[in-house]
């Protein structure tokens, strides 16, 4: 009797811990506009914060801090590494502060934990050169090659004459919509995280690549009314080119280009654009709007861009600099 009565309680718990999930991911994608997979990493991490909690008789309702400390010192032990750790906390204090908010906690036990610390990792950069020779590599489109294969080159470019001009996320990039291709448009509207739109202008190579992919691809008479509502449609069926795809095609350009393939992927390419821009002396802030950062500090891992350039401009404009050299 007393072991059927806790099984009763465990699946309580259990369902307990469910509910109070669900509305805090209700909550992530009715006010902050979370995306699906934001919602799945969230969903993620709490389900297996759920997991250790019920194999130590405890619930989220129920958790005092040793149990979310215990849970952390679970994670090490388990080898994760410190970025995950820290993100799996930062999934547990969302829970706990949305909780405590709502009334349906008196505390909140993850509020004086400290994750690991996480030693943030530089961008990978491209120099001038190696941009050079890839945006290079793209534009060239042989006119003899069969009409299928001059779309897919001209598409390729397009993508990543876009992609430097910009500093677009890549799913930003690939579920451009057809509006976005006015033939007179200086900038197109970018729809990011959390459903936030901003302007992001063009340079002239980008908007000479997007024409001649367009003149392609109504020549190809997927002009009609009946075409696609993306700009970069899938040729292989409904919908838009999908980010894997792009990654694949731009590994193959880069091989093409003389560059390494490993060290090249579409956010590289943001990287780069972003890094390039404060270089020659765009400001911090404009660059965190380009790119979309909603806090200033996700772009600060550009600034040894700055103490590079800064270090530069001493050097060479210091009155002094060539009698202390």
């Amino acid at each position: 009797m007393a072991r059927k009565a806790t099984t009763e309680s465990v699946q309580t718990a259990k369902g307990g811990d469910q509910r109070l999930a669900a509305l805090f991911l209700d909550m992530l994608a009715a006010e902050r506009g979370a995306g699906a997979n934001t919602l799945d990493a969230y969903r993620r991490d709490l389900d297996d914060f759920t997991l250790f909690l019920g194999d130590t008789g405890r619930a989220i309702a129920t958790a005092a801090t040793d149990d979310v400390r215990a849970y952390l010192g679970e994670l090490k032990r388990r080898g994760l590494k410190p970025a995950t750790v820290a993100r799996r906390l930062s999934a547990i204090r969302q829970l706990y502060r949305f909780l405590y908010a709502e009334g349906r906690r008196k505390d909140d036990p993850a509020a004086v934990l400290e994750g690991p610390k996480r030693a943030r990792p530089l961008p990978k950069v491209l120099s001038l050169g190696d941009v050079d020779r890839l945006l290079k590599a793209a534009g060239q489109n042989d006119s003899g090659a069969p009409p299928a294969l001059r779309l897919r080159a001209a598409r390729l470019a397009c993508l990543v004459e876009l992609l430097y001009a910009t500093g677009l996320r890549v799913s930003e990039l690939v579920a451009l919509p057809a509006s976005a291709a006015r033939r007179d448009a200086r900038v197109i509207v970018v729809r990011g995280k959390a459903n936030k739109e901003r302007l992001v202008p063009l340079n002239n190579a980008a908007k000479q690549a997007m024409a001649d992919y367009l003149a392609l691809l109504q020549s190809a008479g997927a002009g009609r009314e009946s075409a696609s509502k993306w700009l970069f449609p899938s040729f292989g069926g409904s919908g838009h080119l999908t980010r894997q795809h792009f990654a694949r095609e731009l590994k193959s350009l880069a091989a093409t280009a003389g560059l390494k393939p490993a060290q090249l992927s579409p956010h590289v390419l943001r990287h780069a654009f972003a890094s390039h821009l404060l270089h020659n002396g765009a400001d911090l802030r404009v660059v965190q709007t380009l790119l979309g950062h909603a806090d200033i500090s996700t772009t600060q891992i550009y600034t040894h861009v700055l103490a590079e350039r800064l270090k530069s401009l001493v050097r060479d404009l210091h009155p002094l600099a060539d009698i202390h050299n």
